[in-house]
């Protein structure tokens, strides 16, 4: 019999929590961090390496899945699992972000958003429920709700606007889930902005409706950290306390262990493989540019003591020539080096709570990581050259 969806807490240190959520493709220790595989691939890694990295989940994309190759292909494969050969568990991203991200190509109307595809050009429809068709036939365990995410800062009107359409849209979604069966869950997202009344709005409604797990989206996305942090503290405490708790796009370890502090459990971000694939590597003495001249004649390790092959075995004089003959290998192994140090960042989490040690764990990673926080780049190209970099 095919295991139920569920989420159980398992220890609190204030307001931070670690649990567990069951799937059918195994269990997510939580807090955990989501390597992104937009395409049904974490860029650079295969599904043993990313596996060996500690991940038990993984996100995909529902609007580039349904674009290339195919929902219905993929489904006729065996779906996605199978598929990108990750018999783990999988979350899939409605297509939401694109509604923002690609603004110049889509018409958001009550009915659905409207694409121009960014592959073609050819004209396609998301709506509520074929979002939520697409990620039925993907078989994802975790589905998300098809919403509208506004960029900050934005006008309080636009702001209310987008959020009571993601409710309309929550509503419609979980209506065209309801067949899905109880291995499979679907989350609804808490939309309104840098507005503690529009957020307030959206998550009671959303628990009125009822959904397995509640993400809160629309952050990151232009507000300062500050701004991040306070929509959580008003935010969170209007979410049940027995579902598990996604900040959606979110970031970096200063980012995840301020969260994880107000109370989420569930995180993703490409900032560590995109960080990866342009020379930054991510140690707990905080990030190392690889590109940097000063690492052509250094002999360590990223860190010795780092469970991580690539971490530990090859040099920073190595790392830093394949950068410079502009070898894959370098992005390769810089990528498994920075989602295993997510994963084991995760994983101290959870000890520290477990053992009542959140707030030294969390005073640690704030002092290294603070310091670097505008060096860190979510965009592609970057090349990270003025990256401070902390001695291990």
């Amino acid at each position: 019999m095919t295991e139920a969806f569920s989420f159980r807490l398992l220890a609190r240190d204030g307001a931070a929590r670690c649990g567990e959520i069951t799937t059918a493709h195994g269990t997510v220790a939580t807090p955990a961090f989501l390597p992104v595989g937009t395409q049904a691939t974490v860029k650079g890694m295969s599904s043993e390496a990313l596996r060996a990295s500690g991940a038990d989940i993984v996100l995909a994309n529902t609007y580039h899945l349904m674009l290339r190759p195919g929902a219905e292909r993929i489904a006729a494969l065996g779906g996605l699992h199978k598929f990108m050969n990750w018999p783990h568990a999988i979350l899939t991203d409605s297509g939401g972000f694109q509604v923002m991200s690609l603004a110049k190509l889509r018409k958001v109307e009550n009915s659905g958003v409207t694409f121009r595809s960014h592959l073609d050009g050819a004209t396609v429809e998301l709506t509520p429920e074929r979002a939520i068709q697409i990620q039925k036939l993907l078989g994802s365990d975790i589905a998300m709700q098809l919403d509208e995410c506004i960029k900050l800062p934005a006008p309080r009107a636009e702001l209310e606007r987008a959020m009571r359409l993601s409710l309309a849209w929550a509503e419609r979604g979980k209506r065209a889930f309801a067949d899905a069966g109880q291995e499979r869950a679907l989350f609804g997202i808490v939309q309104g902005g840098d507005d503690a009344s529009f957020r307030l709005q959206s998550a009671c409604a959303l628990v009125d409706i009822g959904f397995h797990g509640y993400a809160i989206g629309g952050l990151a996305v232009g507000e300062p950290q500050h701004v991040m942090l306070r929509v959580l503290q008003e935010t969170v405490p209007a979410l049940p306390i027995d579902r598990p708790r996604y900040l959606m796009g979110v970031g970096t370890p200063a980012d995840i262990i301020e969260a994880v502090a107000r109370g989420i459990d569930l995180f993703d971000c490409v900032l560590p493989t995109r960080n990866g694939r342009h020379g930054l590597g991510f140690t707990r003495g905080g990030p190392v540019n690889l590109k940097n001249a000063k690492h052509a004649e250094d002999p360590r390790p990223l860190d010795a003591e780092s469970s991580c092959p690539a971490a530990r075995d090859y040099s920073r004089a190595y790392l830093h020539h394949l950068f410079k003959a502009n070898e894959m290998l370098g992005a390769i192994l810089l990528t498994s080096v920075n989602v295993a140090f997510y994963q084991q960042l995760m994983a101290d989490i959870c000890a520290a709570i477990r053992g009542s040690k959140f707030d030294l764990l969390r005073s640690q990673v704030t002092r290294v990581w603070r310091r670097t926080e505008g060096f860190l780049s979510e965009e592609p190209g970057t090349t990270n050259a003025g990256a401070p970099e902390l001695s291990l």
